[in-house]
Formats: structure tokens, C-alpha cells, sequence
């Protein structure tokens, strides 16, 4: 097919998201790839451009393909790994070694299978998915996922005999609503496992019919007057087919593993600060930037120990030439909270900067020139993680298993993601000019759920 037939088939094509396939002149399928725009990103191949030799060849050898809509990023994802691994095109060469590209593996053989990533299939009991591309797709990937079918993801072993491995409040991730609750003892190991089992059953492309029969399971709980099971399968049920709406995968990068309880780690933290109170409210501040270019800075807002998107904000930063992290950090300390000095708005109980004493004393200086006193300003160091506390003259060491010490370090680390997520955005718009033509958002202005996804 000409080349311009092909590009005019192209553009017919959807704009939601997908599986492409490429075939040579032989009808042998050469290449399989994903995308979140499927008009775009098939177009893309028959448009004239400069290429790496590698892409040339592959175009040159393009004679016709073929797609596969998708209702998500996520099923075109692992279609994608699926189509791979069956067809072999000769020019998907990241999937040929499948050993050094990562799996999801589902533990089957423990009482309460765990799902975590792995790089080799060693274990007979499990169950196996894979290989994909990336680990940091997967990462997002099963980030969605476990908001959907509230898997475990920690280390923890469970034996459904021993009564003394339940004895907890539960973790992190069941009070933010991404786990069943399987340490705290709050479901059985066999509704657990049908979980888990719809699990495998999604990620096998099984998705039609595992829909077809949760809804007949649903239509059996309700006729039997087992309401909480009707709502239940209701809710996977609403949560399978609204999937087109989770966030892009490569956005989903929270930790999964949060290895505390909040309320633990809040009564920790405020013993080891001396706190009168407890610090309800931290809001977290991270730079970020590649050689000085497209500074970025953002902040992350916890309530009760656990993320709060709705207080979430970024920053371009606009006052600072080249990469100067105490500038860019005092510069989003004064836009921020000298804002709400200025509005009469409560500051938060803790304000933690990823840093040391250099990155405290930016922040605490900028604090001091919009009048803003917060409860009480920390630094978290890296490595060590060693915690510093403005108006202190030693540091202040915990052990790393301190549940307060591990509120601070999930707090940095959601701020660094989240910094590293919008530089991202941004750099990808200096190199192909996405701003072009199009509103531009105000810079500090809060999230919402639209902004949360590519």
C-alpha cells in the first residue's frame, strides 16, 4: 500500500487509545506497539520526518497494519506484552530476552497471594505476566490495578492458620483504600483469593467475560439478599468498565508499599518533635530539573497521614537562572505560603523540604520574609535520612523502621514524584512544542482529576 494510503488510513482511525500491529508486503506482522491516540500515534509512521536507522528500516518495511481499540491505556499495555510475546515481530527486539525485562508475578502458592514485579519467573507456584517494557509501566500500571481488585503488595507472611499474623490495624494502603485489609484480618482467605483470581483473569484478557460473570455473581447475591456481596461486585464491577478514567499509567507512580499505619505514624512523629499536638496537616516541597533547564517545583499535601490530591500544587519556577536548588525552593516557599499569609489561611502543622540544612535554611529565610509561620519546618536528607528541624542546632535521628520517620519519607518521596512528573511535562513540551496554540494553566493552581492524567 502506498504510502499515502496508509497515512490516509491513518487518520481515520480512533483517538482513544489501543494496539497496533505492522505487516510487511508478506502479510508477516513486524512490529506491535501501544498507544494512548491511536490516529496520532499510527500517523506519526508514514509522516515525512528525520529517523534513527533503526526506525527507518522498520517504516521502509511497513506495507500495511492493523489495530485493536482499547477501553484504557492499561488494557493497550498489556495487550501490547500480550501480542509480543505470541507474534514475535522481528523488530519488537526490547521483548526477545525475556529475561531482562520485568514480569508481574501473582505469588498463587502463599494463602494470600502478594503481586509485585519481578525479573525472572523462579517460582513454580506463581502465576506469571509478562515480560513488558518498562518497570516504571508496570509500576503505574499495578498502581491502577490495585485500586480496582485491592491486592497486597507488601512483604509480609501470611499463614491463613496462624491467628498471630492478623493481629493489626491494617497498613497504609488499606486506609487509603488500595488493599482488602489482609494483615488487619478484615477478609478471608477465600474471598481474598477470588480476588486475586479476577486479578489474573484481567491481566490474562479475560476481561469481557470476567464482567459477564461478576455481574451474574452480583444478580445471585442480590436475589439470595446478600446485599454488602451485591454492592461489593457492583463496585468492581463500576471500577472494570470505568478504567478509560484511572489516571495515565506513567502518572501512577505513588508507592505502593507505604509500610505504615497513619495514625501510628502521626502519634510517632509528634513524640519524636515534641509536638503538643497532633500534626494533622504536612505538606511536602520538591525541585526539580535537568542541567538548570525547566525548574520545576511542587508541593504534596498529606491530611491524617495519607495523600490529599485536592491540595496538591506545582510550580514553573520564574525567579531563578539556572540549577539552584535553595533559590528555587525559597521561591516556591513565598509563593505559596505567602499567599495564604495573605488570605488569613491556616498554615499547615509541617512543612517538609527535601533537603539538609542548606535547603531548611532557603526555606525557613523565605518563611521569614512573607511573615509566615509555620508549626514546625524540617529538612529530610537523603541516604541517611537524617532530619533536621529549623530553629534546632543538632539533627534529629530515628530508626529507619520509626513509623513517624516513614510518614516524612513517603511524604518526600510523593513531592519528588510528583516534581519529576511535571518536569516531564514540561520537557516533553519544549521538544515538540505541545504548548502551541493551547491555553496554558496557571501554574500554582490546584489539580483536578483531568490534570492528574496525560
Amino acid at each position: 500500500m502506498a504510502r499515502q494510503k496508509l497515512l490516509d488510513k491513518a487518520r481515520e482511525l480512533t483517538d482513544g487509545p489501543g494496539v497496533y500491529i505492522m505487516h510487511d508486503s508478506q502479510g508477516v506482522e513486524i512490529y506491535v506497539g501501544k498507544a494512548k491516540n491511536l490516529r496520532r500515534r499510527v500517523s506519526s509512521y508514514f509522516q515525512k520526518r528525520d529517523r534513527q536507522s533503526k526506525d527507518l528500516a522498520l517504516v521502509e518495511n511497513i506495507a500495511d497494519f492493523e489495530f485493536v481499540e482499547t477501553d484504557s491505556e492499561l488494557e493497550a499495555f498489556l495487550l501490547e506484552s500480550r501480542l509480543i510475546k505470541d507474534l514475535r515481530p522481528r523488530y519488537n527486539v526490547l521483548l526477545k530476552d525475556n529475561e531482562a525485562y520485568p514480569f508481574i508475578e501473582v505469588t498463587w502458592g502463599e494463602d494470600f497471594p502478594r503481586v509485585k514485579t519481578v525479573f525472572r519467573r523462579e517460582n513454580p507456584d506463581s502465576r506469571y505476566y509478562g515480560p513488558f517494557v518498562g518497570a516504571g509501566d508496570i509500576k503505574g500500571a499495578l498502581s491502577i490495578l490495585q485500586r480496582v481488585f485491592h491486592f497486597r503488595s507488601c512483604q509480609l507472611t501470611l499463614d491463613a492458620a496462624n491467628p498471630r499474623h492478623f493481629r493489626r490495624n491494617g497498613c497504609l494502603n488499606y486506609h487509603l483504600q488500595r488493599c482488602a485489609g489482609v494483615c488487619a484480618g478484615r477478609i478471608d482467605k477465600g474471598e481474598y483469593r477470588r480476588l486475586v483470581s479476577n486479578l489474573c483473569r484481567f491481566l490474562s484478557g479475560q476481561k469481557k467475560d470476567l464482567l459477564a460473570d461478576i455481574r451474574l455473581d452480583m444478580e445471585t447475591a442480590a436475589r439470595e439478599l446478600r446485599f454488602e456481596d451485591a454492592a461489593n461486585l457492583r463496585d468492581l464491577t463500576e471500577s472494570l468498565t470505568t478504567l478509560n478514567r484511572q489516571p495515565a499509567i506513567d502518572e501512577s507512580l505513588a508507592p505502593l508499599n507505604p509500610q505504615t499505619e497513619p495514625e501510628k505514624g502521626l502519634l510517632a512523629l509528634q513524640a519524636a518533635l515534641g509536638l503538643a499536638t497532633l500534626p494533622k496537616r504536612i505538606e511536602g516541597i520538591d525541585i526539580a530539573n535537568l542541567m538548570g533547564k525547566e525548574v520545576v517545583g511542587s508541593l504534596v499535601c498529606f491530611l491524617d497521614g495519607q495523600p490529599f490530591k485536592d491540595g496538591y500544587r506545582r510550580y514553573r519556577i520564574r525567579t531563578v537562572d539556572g540549577q539552584d536548588d535553595f533559590a528555587s525552593i525559597a521561591e516556591v516557599v513565598r509563593r505559596r505560603y505567602g499567599r495564604m499569609q495573605a488570605r488569613g489561611e491556616a498554615l499547615p502543622d509541617i512543612i517538609l523540604v527535601d533537603g539538609g540544612r542548606g535547603q531548611l535554611g532557603a526555606a525557613a529565610a523565605a518563611l521569614s520574609e512573607v511573615g509566615a509561620t509555620p508549626g514546625v519546618l524540617l529538612g529530610l536528607a537523603k541516604q541517611e535520612e537524617t532530619i533536621f528541624v529549623a530553629g534546632r542546632p543538632d539533627p534529629l535521628s530515628l530508626p529507619r523502621n520509626n513509623p513517624g520517620l516513614k510518614v516524612l519519607m513517603y511524604t518526600r518521596d510523593e513531592a519528588h514524584r510528583f516534581a519529576q512528573h511535571y518536569h516531564h511535562i514540561l520537557r516533553r513540551k519544549a521538544m515538540f512544542g505541545e504548548e502551541g496554540g493551547r491555553r496554558k494553566k496557571r501554574a500554582d493552581a490546584p489539580l483536578t482529576s483531568g490534570e492528574n492524567s496525560l
